[in-house]
């Protein structure tokens, strides 16, 4: 058992965060809170408590759509939309993996940068490469982090270099699944890359996979015009892109994430709400690819799960943090331009994106709630931090003005984090 002190904040709910002013948070042998305490009980007075001072203690991050393999191409390339981004850099760069020397330097490096800025759990794409692909979980495994770890499905519409055939994607799959049965904090999910990468008999082999092993499944929905118009060409028979994932049984039949939603409206609309598809929203990469804006207000009003995701390298960097500052910012874009009729999300709905909701994929994670995995940060502000503030406003002030260089400490199911190591 661990007792830790420190100013504590965690959003139950979307509406409010729930504060501790120098309070305590008990975890119990397992990695998993036992409860949070303003007054630590009787009980635990003959503890060893472990205390933070005035710094912050709050639930880590969970970013539920990253490219590993993108690692390179951060902060280039910004000034294409995304079927030419496609096409001119991410292609031939994901081609590279089939290097296992050039796989393990790049996701050495993706795996301590998630690490730097706080998340501690990723639903991440990985390429066509079954090898690279084992790699990636065993490094996110070494270093302790959390996750799923897709091996990506795509036979058309892209270089020969970067093709599999449906059996191979449903082999690598199966090879990934059967790699990481005994990591304790990582699984594989089904990824086919998006439509257009996959032909129908594509599609239904790994939708079968995904629900003949129950399966989670990542994708990508309705993230750009010009895409959305090419797969109502690719897919005749469907009514809306949500449908034609739908038609292939990777649309809520098991747990589901789908990137992007800028467009998502109607019917596609109502088959995530009734299906319990996560929207991921990636505000970095939206803007980045001049995508467009989400509407994460309809979607949480009617009850269509919401997480974040950096979407590294369309999203420019790792941090969610930036991430929520980016979704607090496209909110208002929304109202302002929606002529003020949905209200814009609360910056602790925003990190309940990040945290709760997007944790919840999981599995109890990304809250201090009794039972939940003790995933946390502690955030040391007193370079940013003023007499009087808040420590809701200080975690504002973080969020907005801080970075990797106030993080002191890193927890993922109750152990501490070191950094994980890189190569040359």
């Amino acid at each position: 058992m661990k007792i830790y002190r420190a100013n504590i904040l965690f959003t139950p709910t979307p509406e409010a965060f729930k504060v501790l002013e120098h309070g305590y948070v008990v975890v119990g042998d397992d990695g998993n809170v036992v409860d949070t305490y303003q007054t630590l009980p009787e009980q635990y007075a003959n503890e060893r408590v472990i205390d933070f001072g005035d710094r912050l203690l709050m639930p880590a991050m969970n970013d539920l759509h990253v490219h590993a393999p993108q690692y390179r191409n951060l902060g280039i390339a910004m000034d294409l939309e995304l079927l030419p981004w496609l096409n001119a850099y991410t292609f031939p760069e994901e081609t590279k993996y089939k290097d296992i020397g050039y796989a393990e330097k790049m996701y050495r490096r993706f795996v301590r940068d998630l690490w730097k800025m706080g998340t501690m759990r990723a639903a991440i794409f990985a390429t066509i490469h079954p090898e690279a692909t084992c790699l990636l979980a065993d490094l996110l495994n070494e270093a302790g982090l959390g996750g799923m770890v897709g091996l990506v499905g795509m036979d058309r519409n892209g270089p020969d270099t970067l093709s599999n055939t449906v059996e191979e994607a449903v082999e690598g799959t199966k090879r990934v699944m059967e790699h990481t049965k005994n990591m304790p904090l990582i699984s594989a999910i089904v990824t086919p890359r998006f439509i257009p990468s996959c032909t129908p008999e594509m599609m239904t082999a790994l939708g079968e996979l995904a629900n003949e092993y129950k399966l989670p499944v990542q994708s990508h929905l309705s993230e750009n015009q010009s895409e959305i118009a090419w797969v109502a060409e690719l897919e005749p028979e469907s009514t809306c892109y949500g449908d034609a994932y739908l038609r292939y049984n990777m649309f809520g039949q098991t747990p589901t994430l789908m990137a992007h939603c800028c467009y998502t409206s109607g019917e596609e609309f109502e088959l995530m709400r009734k299906n319990g598809v996560f929207a991921v929203h990636c505000p970095t990469s939206n803007c980045n690819l001049g995508s467009g804006i989400a509407p994460i207000r309809r979607f949480l009003s009617a009850g269509v799960p919401v997480a974040l995701g950096s979407d590294v390298s369309a999203g420019s960097g790792f941090s969610i943090f930036r991430v929520i500052h980016y979704t607090l910012q496209m909110s208002k874009m929304k109202w302002v331009h929606g002529g003020h009729k949905e209200a814009f999300l609360s910056l602790s709905e925003a990190f309940y994106l990040a945290t709760k909701s997007g944790g919840s994929f999981f599995g109890k994670v990304g809250s201090f709630e009794p039972g939940y995995a003790f995933d946390a940060l502690v955030v040391d502000d007193s370079d940013l931090n003023f007499d009087n503030y808040s420590i809701q406003h200080r975690l504002e002030r973080y969020i907005y003005l801080g970075d990797d260089r106030q993080l002191t400490h890193r927890f993922c199911q109750g152990k501490e984090i070191p950094a994980p190591r890189i190569i040359e």
